[in-house]
């Protein structure tokens, strides 16, 4: 009796190990992997230590988070070149199913609206050697995004102040980069906003990096809300100096790490109402604010990160020692969403438009050079127009005789005949004086003209005069014409 109680047990044990092997689970289902860089020994201005105890701690971090990650420090430009696209590979062998996220602390440039990541070979003399001696910021993001993955997160604790000397015209801080005119799948994170510089901060880590270490081991939080909180963090750390920003065009969730929903942490000095999404007016988020604490509101708004929301708080709480910073922060993310539509309609006008505006800013001296760039090209291309003119139809050719194109050796087709359609100008001629009659054409040698001469005993009328010009004319031209693709003419013109 007990052989099949015991063969049955083996069986439902063997059954359920089957389903636990052949059940999906998260980790199966999402590869992760991760690329981190710290820029910190650079070669020709003071280093970073902050950089690499950065790069150390998100490493750390990842790995704990389920990420395959690869840690580089201290990259040239060729080494980092060659370790993004080491890295791209690799994402690209993991599948559809990946999320890819890249962590880069050190130096990052904005030069001529586009932003580099800064090796520690970069010895620029001169702002025209930044695109040749420094990493474009979107060969990075356009290298990854061409790839199928679930997600990609990038992380730039790279908005500290610029070193180079030779760079005094360069702007301050990081371009605004928008995800949502890029792949869908992207999110990306600056340290600070754009347009403003980081800070190192009095720890081993940055400000940013050292929230980040903090808050995104929180379980089962979305990383949307992760960031969020980063940015609350970072201006309380700062006293408001450092604002974290973000952009987002994410199509699925994700987590660095998962548990129960219960265990979820509600922000201080927050609701779910600043969680939510969705742009809200000025009008609507004075009525958010109306009757808060001021700290209790100025992290609602940080938490939003919008210029409505920080219009309204400056509004309502005039006298507060926070809202001149505020205005600050308004008054440079309003420039830089200027500056971001002037790079990117790259125009005349939208440069004009920047500079009337912001000609006193610290971009004004790109943006002056960068309108003589457009203007150079504006009045380049009716030169390079002319001297590449366009291909004009036979039908839209010029009517004057000395423009008429040559007839090709043979017809299209050789079996049929070419049709010749007279023109019937049913409107009797006008009178008119010619002085230099035209040299009329010699027929061909199979058409006979038959002229007939006028009676003996009197002369034909005037009318008849003109009119036998005419046709004369006007059929010997016809005939003549008719091998040169239906080019009339008659004593008014050709047609």
């Amino acid at each position: 009796m007990r052989r099949p109680v015991l063969s049955n047990l083996l069986l439902a044990s063997g059954l359920l190990a089957l389903t636990q092997l052949t059940m999906p689970t998260d980790a199966a289902a999402e590869a992760r992997l991760a690329l981190v860089i710290g820029q910190s020994a650079y070669r020709t201005v003071p280093e970073l230590p902050n950089a690499a105890n950065d790069a150390k701690g998100m490493t750390e971090l990842l790995g704990n988070a389920g990420f395959t990650v690869t840690s580089a420090a201290n990259l040239g430009q060729n080494e980092m070149r060659a370790a993004i696209s080491d890295f791209a590979g690799k994402v690209s062998a993991s599948g559809a199913d990946t999320v890819a996220l890249v962590f880069y602390a050190g130096h990052g440039l904005q030069i001529d609206g586009e932003n580099y990541l800064v090796p520690v070979d970069l010895d620029p003399k001169r702002e025209a050697d930044i695109p040749l001696q420094g990493v474009r910021l979107n060969d990075m993001l356009n290298t990854l995004g061409a790839l199928p993955t679930r997600a990609r997160i990038f992380m730039l604790d790279a908005c500290r102040n610029n070193p180079f000397p030779a760079l005094s015209g360069a702007g301050h801080g990081l371009a605004i980069v928008d995800t949502k005119a890029g792949a869908p799948g992207s999110f990306i994170s600056y340290s600070t906003s754009p347009g403003a510089e980081a800070e190192d901060g009095n720890g081993i880590d940055s400000p940013y990096t050292m929230a980040a270490l903090t808050i995104a081991k929180q379980p089962n939080l979305p990383i949307e809300e992760v960031f969020k909180r980063i940015r609350v963090a970072v201006a309380q750390s700062t006293d408001g100096r450092q604002i974290p920003w973000e952009s987002s065009s994410l199509t699925t969730d994700f987590k660095f790490f998962g548990g129960d929903s219960s265990q979820q942490a509600a922000l201080p000095g927050a609701s779910a109402m600043a969680l939510a999404s969705g742009t809200r007016s000025v009008a609507d988020w004075r009525r958010d604010l109306q009757g808060k604490e001021p700290k209790a509101a100025y992290e609602l708004v940080i938490t939003d990160d919008t210029v409505e929301a920080y219009q309204a708080y400056i509004e309502l709480y005039a006298q507060d020692a926070r809202t001149p910073r505020l205005r600050t922060v308004v008054e440079r993310r309003r420039q830089m969403l200027a500056w971001e539509r002037a790079v990117a309609i790259n125009t005349r006008a939208s440069f004009e438009a920047y500079l009337a505006n912001w000609d006193n800013s610290d971009l004004a001296a790109t943006a002056r050079r960068l309108l003589l760039r457009v203007q150079n090209r504006n009045y380049a291309l009716p030169v390079a127009a002319a001297a590449t003119p366009a291909p004009i139809a036979v039908a839209m050719a010029p009517t004057c005789p000395c423009s008429t194109p040559t007839p090709p050796a043979s017809p299209v087709n050789p079996a049929v005949a070419p049709v010749i359609k007279k023109r019937v100008d049913e409107t009797p001629p006008k009178r008119k004086v010619v002085e230099t009659p035209p040299k009329p054409r010699r027929p061909p040698p199979e058409d006979v003209v038959y002229e007939r001469a006028p009676p003996p005993d009197r002369g034909p009328p005037p009318a008849a005069v003109m009119q036998g010009i005419g046709i004369g004319i006007g059929l010997g031209m016809g005939l003549g014409g008719g091998g040169r693709g239906g080019d009339y003419h008659n004593d008014r013109g050709r047609y």
